[in-house]
Order: C-alpha cells, then structure tokens, then sequence
C-alpha cells in the first residue's frame, strides 16, 4: 500500500513537471498552441502506459484521474498552462483524456487483460497527435475530408497518417502479444486502424480522446 502511494506521487511530480517544460516551452520560444497541446498529450498519455503492471486496483487510476482533472480545471480557470488551453477551437478534449484513462485501465480491469489497456493508449498516445500535427502544418494537397456530400473537420493528411501509424503500432503489439505473426495479427491490426481512424474523424470537440481508445478496447475484447 505504501509503495503504491509512493509510486502515485512520483507519477504526479513526474506529469507535473513534463507540464512544467511544456509550459516554459511555450513562453519562452511561442510555438503554436496546438502544437504545445499535442506534445502534453502524448508525454503524459504514454507516461499511463505502464498502468497495469504498477496499481492492481483501478482506484488508484481513478484518484490519479481525478487530482489531474482538477489540475486542468484550476489552470484554465485561473490562466495557467496556456501551453494545454490556449486554442481556438472550443474542446472538452483535457477533461476527457483522465475519463479515457480510467475507464480504459478499468475496462481491461475487468477483462483482466493489460493488452486491452496497452495497445488503445498508445495509439491514443501517437496517432493522435501525430494526425493533428500534420493536419494542421501541411497545407499542399491536404484538404478536408468530403464524404457523400459531408465535409469534416479533418484533413486527408491527418487521417492518413493516423491510419498508417495505428496499423504499424497495432500489428508490432499484437504480434509481441501473440507471439506469432498470422492472418489474424494482419487483420486485426488493420481493423483497430480503422476502427480507430473513423472514431478520430468523427468526434468532435475532443470527444477523440474518449472515442478512440475506447473504441479500440472493444474491438480487442471482441476478436482478439
């Protein structure tokens, strides 16, 4: 119990100071806060992925999620970390990546498999980033998205690239996961990319950081 707590602690000072750099980052050389964002979001998506091999009960995840819940809620209320909240477009997305945390590592939990909590993070933790960044910064040849007459937000670049990122992640875990390299490895793999490709174009004010690794769980619950 007590090591636990320990380990919860430097999990919080840890995140705590990757913000902090992100933070000085931004002020001290101004990138775009989209880019600064992105960055936040991947450190400290893929600082979780650890999870079910450190807290054996998902509460300690749940108190985790929720002091860093309120930590967003404090900095944006009170003009800090302008490196996270400094966007244009109106987003839930900060508050709903610790409830994609928790309700993840408690999904997996219950299955009582870390895999369904591992792969969905760490495609949470790159492709989306990576597909924002490059949506946003690549202009030749990368419009948005029309679908039967629908236009999204997202752009052709972006969603490629999260395509492509989240198959090759995808198909390197799965095959270390199974250990073998088969017809179902291929498959799979190429069905968690899709699957999480169309749950990232279709959301909408950040509802991806929810939408995308739960998405995910539930494909592997259900063919892996």
């Amino acid at each position: 119990m007590k090591n636990l707590l320990v380990l919860s602690l430097i999990y919080l000072v840890g995140i705590s100071f990757l913000l902090i750099f992100n933070e000085l980052t931004y002020r001290r050389l101004s990138p775009a806060g989209e880019v600064t964002r992105k960055f936040a979001h991947f450190s400290s998506v893929l600082a979780t992925v650890p999870f079910p091999y450190i807290f054996p009960s998902h509460w300690y995840v749940l108190l985790l999620a929720i002091l860093f819940a309120i930590v967003l809620f404090i900095t944006q209320h009170s003009k800090l970390l302008e490196s996270i909240h400094d966007i244009e477009r109106k987003s839930a997305g900060s508050y709903l990546l610790p409830i994609a945390i928790y309700a993840t590592f408690l999904f997996a939990d219950l299955q009582e498999n870390k895999f369904i909590y591992i792969l969905p993070m760490l495609i949470l933790a790159v492709c989306d980033p990576m597909a924002a960044i490059l949506g946003i910064n690549i202009k030749t040849y990368n419009g948005r998205i029309k679908i039967f007459g629908r236009k999204f937000k997202k752009t052709w670049l972006g969603s490629g690239s999260f395509l492509l990122s989240s198959f090759v992640i995808s198909i390197i875990a799965l095959y270390f996961h199974r250990g073998v390299f088969d017809l179902k490895t291929f498959w799979l793999a190429m069905l968690l990319s899709l699957i999480t490709m169309v749950a990232e174009l279709v959301s909408w004010r950040g509802s991806d950081n929810l939408s995308i690794p739960l998405s995910a769980a539930m494909i592997l619950v259900l063919f892996l």
